[in-house]
């Protein structure tokens, strides 16, 4: 199997978003290497910044930002390395 390393940065401005987002990324959590999450009080808006750093096959890393990106009021952005490792 071939698997890519990402970084995923995703900003929740919606805060009836969350749960929903928490559910997704457990879901996907064999995958996940590590994971930040800021919440940023400091606007008059409450905004989440999450960082996602994973390590899957590029279609479940491209199937995970979609249904991030799918949310109401989630934004995100995927960068992968270019570097494609051959799991036994």
């Amino acid at each position: 199997m071939e698997t890519r390393i990402a970084v995923m940065s995703i900003i929740v401005e919606n805060p009836d978003a969350v749960e929903t987002l928490n559910h997704l990324l457990h879901d996907y959590s064999q995958y996940i290497i590590g994971r930040m999450g800021i919440p940023y009080r400091a606007k008059t808006q409450k905004i989440n910044i999450i960082s996602i750093a994973i390590d899957a096959p590029q279609d479940t890393i491209s199937s995970l930002a979609g249904k991030v990106g799918k949310l109401s009021g989630v934004s995100v952005k995927t960068a992968l390395s270019n570097i494609i490792q051959h799991d036994a």
